[in-house]
């Protein structure tokens, strides 16, 4: 009985892909780790089959049946991206990395790690601090996160204005191509100027021209002690200006410069029941600071120190310096757990943009202003970056927004942002999501040149396809694309976890 309704389940999924293709599928990887579900309808399941290789050889194999029976191949991670870049569809396969979870080598001396796409940035943070290093990029999503999922997607997070996105940390890589060969350049060493170098072509690429197996992640040294504190601010420019200043520690070096406008902290202190004497909520803009250092002691100083010359400068600004591990956690969360956001606004859109850092205030005051003109009680949840000018802007309503108000929300937030010197897409990437951004605000040669590596390396579209770029073709026959037209067919890929 149970053989038969085996058999009459991959009769239903033979519907849908080739059963000779599940076959060779469960030679390549066993049986257990070809996954099969009912077509449900929701995202992660509608290509109802999900595959778990464990090295780089198996990637390829399973890539070479795919592309021998035409059949798509969606990467997987941890599945904590913003913007829809691992949405499959009924007849594509999606390739998870959960058992490619190894780190293969960690040298002190070198200062690097050798680790497989599927390890979490959490597990080689782990791993490299017991020989006092890490890996020199931190995100909120560290536990769930993936190193070859930050690769794809070029992750930054709140050390990139110190130490560079996830482009500026890897040595080396290595990817399975579309039809299965194997590009591999492990290098493990900074200068390197032997030919093109490839392997940014696949650094926040998607998993669109292929597939990052393993990679060589720089580690730097990490610091004896840390120490945090919580600035209240009367504006962006004394934020930016205590920024400059934490820059001339001493003792020290700047960590993280995390802002939190008004409107998030109070709903991230209220959902926490937090407060501090020393912190009037009333504060127009908030400003989570960490420095390292040799001594706490010496940190804690040059805090106080810090905050003495900020008030000089801004009378109106309150503070606090986190006296212990609990208060010093108790701050780190009202920054990174914005899913209080989403249980206020469920599905809230969500937008992820990078501004230079002098042309931040104007933008914002016209951005505000341009949201209210839409509608006067939309007041965006403003928090981010600051140090590198990145900003993330949640909207205070539920998603998705009707089209005409989403796209009168994007012209507001990306109008004139690319000729300030800025992006409409920071650190989330493009995905399913974003396309009809990327192509109603990118330069048209960078987005010819952007169709033409992705005809060169993936001809038939069977990486990740509908990612990033629309469709093969698609700029040369239509140049000036009609944004809303993609913008309607993307939205209904839209999640609650913008």
């Amino acid at each position: 009985m149970k053989a038969a309704a085996v058999a009459s389940h991959d009769e239903r999924i033979g519907n849908l892909v080739p059963l000779p293709l599940i076959e060779s599928l469960r030679t390549i990887v066993g049986t257990s780790n070809v996954r099969i579900a009912e077509v449900s309808g929701t995202i992660e399941q509608d290509a109802a089959i999900i595959v778990l290789p464990a090295s780089t050889d198996e990637v390829a194999a399973v890539v070479r049946v795919c592309c021998q029976y035409e059949i798509p191949v969606v990467p997987l991670g941890g599945g904590t991206g913003l913007v829809g870049g691992s949405i499959s569809h009924i007849g594509e396969i999606v390739l998870s990395t959960a058992r490619m979870n190894r780190i293969e080598r960690l040298d002190p001396v070198e200062r690097t790690a050798v680790v497989d796409a599927g390890v979490t940035l959490e597990e080689l943070q782990t791993a490299a601090r017991v020989h006092g290093l890490e890996p020199g990029i931190d995100l909120a999503a560290r536990g769930s996160a993936t190193i070859g999922g930050m690769v794809s997607t070029n992750a930054g997070g709140m050390m990139a204005f110190r130490n560079g996105v996830m482009r500026h940390r890897i040595l080396g890589l290595e990817a399975v191509m579309a039809d299965g060969s194997v590009y591999c350049d492990l290098t493990r060493v900074v200068k390197n100027s032997a030919g093109y170098d490839l392997k940014h072509l696949f650094i926040g690429a998607e998993g669109t021209l292929g597939i990052v197996t393993r990679v060589v992640v720089k580690l730097d040294p990490s610091p004896k002690a840390t120490a945090t504190a919580l600035f209240g601010l009367p504006s962006v420019e004394a934020a930016l200006e205590t920024i400059r200043m934490a820059f001339q520690s001493s003792v020290g070096h700047l960590r993280a410069a995390e802002a939190m406008w008004n409107t998030y902290f109070r709903l991230a202190t209220s959902a926490y029941g937090w407060s501090e004497p020393g912190v009037a909520l009333d504060q127009p803009i908030f400003l989570l600071l960490s420095l390292g250092g040799a001594r706490q002691d010496a940190l804690h100083e040059d805090f106080e120190r810090l905050f003495c010359e900020t008030v000089e400068r801004f009378p109106e600004a309150t503070g606090i310096i986190a006296s212990s591990r609990r208060q010093e956690n108790d701050l780190w969360r009202l920054r990174e757990d914005s899913s209080v956001l989403y249980r206020v606004h469920p599905s809230a859109p969500s937008f992820d943009v990078s501004v230079p850092l002098s042309e931040i205030p104007d933008y914002l005051e016209r951005a505000l202003a341009g949201l209210v003109a839409i509608e006067p009680d939309l007041v965006p949840y403003v928090f981010g970056h600051l140090a590198d000018g990145n900003l993330h802007i949640i909207l205070n309503r539920q998603g998705p927004l009707p089209e005409r108000m989403a796209e009168a929300v994007e012209r507001v937030l990306y109008d004139g942002l690319r000729e300030l010197g800025g992006s409409f897409s920071a650190e989330h990437g493009i995905g399913s999501k974003r396309i009809h951004s990327l192509l109603a605000t990118a330069d048209q040669t960078k987005l010819a040149t952007m169709e033409r590596i992705k005809k060169a390396l993936d001809g038939r579209s069977l990486m990740n396809p509908d990612k990033v770029l629309p469709g093969h073709g698609w700029f040369v026959r239509c140049p000036g694309p009609p944004a809303s037209e993609v913008r309607r067919s993307q939205r209904q890929n839209e999640t609650a976890n913008d």
